[in-house]
């Protein structure tokens, strides 16, 4: 009996069967992940839904749950049946193996500075750029917001090293190629930013402002997974300037007239009598955007091959009219292994287009300025020459600087099409073990179009009409790699060896062809935009070619002892045809060592898991700020001579570009002192580096003496330049568990600091003192000593409150700085004391580059709610705005409606006096526009980059209606900017690099609130 009824009993028990889901932190399932009992053989792997079935002999056991990258779990079954599982990113193994250039390389085992990107976090941000999505996540790069439809966002990494570009080198899947607007953010798997000599050297002359490797999805294992995401999106101007309507600023405009005594324009003083007018430029020109981001993909994979189908289209619709911007692509990413041959593709696909206006028109900057008196257009402005369009425009009687931007939106328009392919196709072969052959042949095609269309009009007052005119550009440009490289990867008891050679060859070539004509045709009311149709003269036609070719020898070996010691040593050999050909080849070096402490006997700290010290030392090279044939001088043979009595025409030739054909290479030198260390189970990780560097023969355009003749100045290797600080990023995660809430937070921080170490030969000036800066205005110098386009202004000092003050404002000698001064009038500096205001008194007042970047987010979890927070801020740089110079002249243009001017009744005013520049005051609108300190603004900003709000959709409902995964989603972007800067948005990316935080108009980052869902089935 007691025999019968324990074989029941046991027949009960092993009927147990445990079922379940295993999902990631993210809420999305975890497809292979191991399920097996504790201690036993017996286990199974979760299907392409996440689930999993498993037998168990009693209720009593205890499952472990594994999968790469994620923390495993032990469960007790305590007799259930049914058992879900989330496993938690595990620190440890995060990213186990990274893309570092021609190799892969655990995380854990990186000797050099190396940025790793969570994609999960970057695809967060509506955005329309890789650049654009990498904003506060990596530290050591800086992103400058580009804001514009179709522009893509400026990135930095560790600083300035050159006066021309400081664009990355972007690698596409093994590809070198561009990865602006034209690439689908989607599309990318990951993203590595290599950031010093050690990791970058590998890449050798075009690697001095750093490198960014992406890689695109691939198939998955297992049977086709097909994915959707949608998200749409409004978009509306954070905020706009605070201006005066018309009432307002009538009664201030004809208090200015009248304390000059000056008798008011005409049109002033009739609208005065009679305004009708009262028009809201920045709300004319300004509206909500939109923006609408789909991507459908397929994905699938097998032990012998995989296959990735992906298609997007995005379209932003932005928040200044006449401007948007579209793009559609196609990707196709396969791999077929074959016994000891893998063959793979990667392709996309995109075709790009948009529309702007041209002239040239800045509307943040007109939308603030322009007088709110004027009409957007209307009957009273027919009678102004050359303009049938009845525009609203300042006049002789209505003065005004500014100019009409909704008529020059619909008076010159231009539209463009980018159509690119990207791709590459490589065979590798397994030579023996560890030992592999890859061939790798890249290319990168676009054809691009340009139209720009000129109608009868003109936007601002004009004393002639511009003619009438159709212009078209067309280029083609091709971009072709090859690469032969051999990988040997082994391991000999303690001794990991793993090591590449390769060749690799460049070339590349544009084709621009332009074309133009005046004067279009119309017919029965149709105006006809071809260049064929148009009848007047020619207005553009030529081409201009660039061609250039490269090829180089690579190499790279890290070596690892016992998981303690590593070392690596690179090294690559380039030659340019860009260069005279004495100077073509370059070598670049860098090597790399590291040491785990933790994995020492001695090292018995149970709080710390893994601890690593690390540092690099090399030379990286930077070409491509250089055309095809910079090197190459002209010699132009048109001109003739009448020579001898018969007065015979002689042919003859004068070299009409002189230029230097000893340009080579810039290089960067690199030093890089870095600890990685994860610390309570792993729960807790900590990077910091220390970095310096100096860019040495760095390009500048010197000028030449006027009587060796020929135009414009050559190229010269002559300038230097360092940059110098501190990366901190940490990482901090709630206790792996199978709990619902899980939580973890990240931030980092950059310190930099720029320098001008030389400029090259840039002659004297006046005082016979050596130029030892580059100007390109006169209020920014790039001067030794100094950071490149620091601000050199006069400096203010308060306000005349009364005569008393003005003829107490004397130099050393006692003489007067500022006799025509009046009380309200802005009291300057006479730096050098001689007695007078002007240029020789400027000074350093600041630098638009911060001293201090930080980037932060949080993210939070709850059963199927998710929430994400995204903070960037810089601090300590100065931002020049010129919009508010402008708006603070008082002349021509619209007054700030906070304005506080001094006067006789207001002594305590904190803004000058209110004035006219004629008159009893010919001289206020100097006093007032001079380039002063006046109009720096501290830069520095903490910003609330991104929150999101999500929802998984259960799996009991999903298995349903055969989904795997459905999330839902709200966000917002740039809700809030926490800053004292008085523009729209403290991000200048200014003009140049040597005109940083130069505000003449940017265009801000819009705030964008979007709704999308995310689906796989």
């Amino acid at each position: 009996m007691a025999l019968l009824i324990s074989v029941q009993l046991f027949a009960q028990q092993s009927n147990l069967v445990v079922t379940g889901t295993v999902t990631d932190d993210q809420n999305e399932v975890v497809v292979g992940a191991s399920v097996v009992v504790k201690g036993t053989t017996n286990g199974t792997t979760t299907d392409s839904d996440g689930r999993y079935s498993i037998s168990l002999p009693t209720g009593n056991e205890t499952l472990v749950i594994s999968f790469i990258g994620y923390a495993s779990q032990e469960v007790a079954v305590n007799n259930r049946t049914q058992i879900d599982v989330s496993l938690i990113t595990d620190i440890a193994t995060l990213n186990e193996v990274v893309v570092i250039g021609y190799q892969t390389v655990k995380k854990k085992d990186l000797t050099g500075a190396t940025g790793v990107v969570e994609m999960s976090d970057a695809r967060k941000i509506t955005s329309q750029s890789v650049a654009e999505s990498l904003q506060g996540l990596i530290p050591g790069v800086s992103v400058r917001n580009g804001g514009a439809p179709g522009s893509g966002a400026a990135i930095e990494i560790r600083g300035v090293s050159n006066f021309g570009s400081t664009a990355p080198l972007y690698v596409i899947d093994g590809m070198m190629a561009d990865a602006n607007v034209t690439i689908n953010p989607a599309d990318i798997a990951t993203i590595q930013v290599l950031k010093d000599a050690s990791a970058a050297a590998i890449y050798g002359s075009r690697a001095g402002n750093g490198v960014v490797i992406i890689t695109t999805k691939k198939g998955e294992d297992g049977p086709a997974k097909i994915s959707f995401s949608a998200r749409s999106s409004i978009q509306q101007l954070p905020k706009t300037w605070d201006v005066m309507d018309a009432p307002k600023y009538l009664e201030t405009v004809s208090q200015q007239y009248q304390n000059s005594a000056v008798v008011l324009p005409t049109g002033i003083a009739d609208q005065i009598a009679n305004n009708t007018i009262n028009t809201d430029w920045q709300d004319e020109i300004f509206r909500t955007g939109q923006v609408h981001d789909y991507n459908f993909g397929i994905s699938q994979g097998s032990k012998n091959g995989s296959m990735f189908v992906s298609l997007g289209y995005y379209k932003n619709k932005g928040v200044l009219i006449a401007n948007d911007f579209d793009r559609a692509s196609l990707r196709v990413n396969s791999e077929t292994k074959k016994g000891r041959f893998t063959f793979g593709e990667n392709i996309m696909l995109s075709n790009s287009r948009g529309n702007h206006p041209g002239g040239g028109v800045n509307a943040f900057y007109e939308s603030a300025t322009s007088l709110p008196i004027i009409g957007v257009r209307g009957p009273q402005y027919a009678g102004i020459p050359f303009n049938p369009g009845s525009w609203g425009m300042g006049t002789s009687d209505v003065p005004s600087y500014s100019s009409n931007y909704i008529a020059n939106s619909e008076l010159n328009k231009v539209k463009y099409n980018y159509a690119k392919l990207v791709g590459n196709a490589y065979a590798q072969l397994n030579i023996i073990e560890g030992l592999n052959y890859r061939f790798n042949a890249g290319a990168e095609t676009s054809f691009d179009y340009f139209k720009d269309v000129r109608y009868e009009g003109i936007w601002r007052y004009a004393n002639q009409m511009p003619h009438t005119s159709v212009n078209e550009t067309r280029q083609v440009f091709t971009n072709f790699l090859l690469e032969h490289t051999l990988n040997y990867n082994r391991v000999f008891g303690k001794h990991d060896i793993a090591a590449v050679v390769g060749f690799v060859r460049t070339e590349q070539k544009r084709q621009t062809t332009s074309g133009g004509r005046l004067d279009l045709a119309e017919a029965n009311g149709q105006i006809f935009t071809t260049i064929n149709s148009a009848t007047g003269e020619p207005s553009a036609s030529g081409g201009t070619p660039m061609f250039w070719r490269a090829h180089g020898y690579l190499g790279r070996v890290n070596y690892n002892y016992d998981e303690r010691f590593m070392l690596t040593l690179t090294g690559r050999i380039d030659q340019d045809s860009r260069f005279g050909s004495n100077y073509r080849t370059g070598y670049f070096p860098s090597v790399a060592a590291a040491w785990r402490i933790s994995n020492e006997k001695f090292f018995n700290v149970s709080q710390i898991s893994d601890l690593k010290l690390r540092a690099s030392y090399g030379k990286l090279g930077f070409s491509d700020v250089l055309n095809s044939w910079d090197y190459v001088s002209l010699v132009n043979t048109f001109p003739r001579a009448v020579l001898g009595t018969n007065q015979i025409p002689a042919q003859g030739a004068y070299q009409s570009l002189i230029t230097n054909s000893d340009i080579h290479w810039e290089t960067r030198t690199q030093k890089n002192i870095g600890v990685d260390a994860s610390l309570f189970n792993d729960r807790l990780s900590i990077s910091m580096d220390w970095y310096k560097s100096v860019s040495e023969d760095v390009l500048v355009f010197l000028p030449i003496a006027s009587y060796l003749g020929g135009s414009g100045s050559p190229a010269v290797n002559a300038a230097s330049i360092s940059n110098s600080g501190i990366e901190f990023s940490a990482t901090y995660r709630s206790k792996p568990s199978s709990s619902d809430f899980k939580w973890d937070i990240t931030g980092n921080f950059t310190t930099i600091k720029n320098e001008v170490l030389e400029v090259g030969n840039r002659g004297k000036d006046a005082s016979g003192n050596r130029v030892d800066y580059i100007e390109p205005f006169n209020f920014i110098r790039a001067q030794v000593g100094h950071s490149i386009g620091q601000w050199y202004v006069i400096k203010s000092d308060g306000i005349f409150r009364s005569d008393d003050e003005i003829k107490a404002h004397v130099n050393s000698e006692g003489i007067m700085i500022q006799p025509n001064a009046k009380p309200g009038d802005v009291r300057y500096v006479d730096a050098d004391d001689d007695g007078q205001i002007n240029d020789d008194d400027r000074q350093y007042a600041g630098s638009p580059w911060p001293k201090l970047q930080v980037g932060g987010q949080f993210n939070v979890s709850y059963k199927q709610f998710s929430l994400n927070l995204q903070l960037v801020g810089v601090f300590g740089n100065k931002n020049y705005n010129d919009v508010r110079r402008v708006l603070d002249s008082y002349e021509l243009a619209n007054f700030r409606n906070d304005i506080d001017p001094w006067s006789e009744q207001n002594p305590n005013g904190s803004d000058p006096r209110l004035a006219v520049n004629q008159g009893s005051d010919p001289t206020v609108s100097t006093n007032n526009l001079a380039q002063s300190d006046r109009w720096l603004e501290s830069g520095s900003y903490l910003r609330v980059r991104n929150i999101e709000l999500g929802y998984a959709v259960p799996k009991s409902i999903l298995s349903k209606i055969n989904f795997s995964n459905v999330r839902v989603f709200i966000s917002g972007q740039n809700l809030l900017t926490f800053t004292k800067y008085k523009g729209l948005d403290p991000d200048v990316q200014g003009n140049s690099i040597i005109a940083r935080g130069f505000d003449t108009g940017n265009w801000p980052a819009s705030r964008v609130v979007s709704l999308g869902i995310q689906a796989d089935f």
